[in-house]
């Protein structure tokens, strides 16, 4: 069974890109992530309550009541991943 981790986004974002292409490197390269994981893009634009949230923190990722926020490097991400 895989769990699904949110990426809190919006267009135009090369942050949110820059997330984005590190889970999808993840998946790619590491057994652990691709078997346990995907990724759910949620754009933030159309919803008061996430602009108002995430707005000048995205890119945000989220998996049941954990977030991680911008700036992390691919280890941490491997490393919240997995935990």
């Amino acid at each position: 069974m895989t769990e699904t981790i949110q990426l809190f986004t919006t267009a135009g974002c090369h942050l949110c890109e820059q997330a984005e292409a590190m889970f999808e490197y993840l998946v790619k390269n590491d057994k652990d992530v691709s078997s346990r994981l995907t990724m759910l893009p949620v754009e933030i634009a159309g919803d008061e309550a996430l602009v108002e949230r995430y707005g000048v923190r995205i890119p945000v990722l989220a998996k049941s009541d954990q977030e991680l926020g911008w700036p992390f490097e691919l280890e941490e991400l491997k490393d919240w991943l997995l935990k």
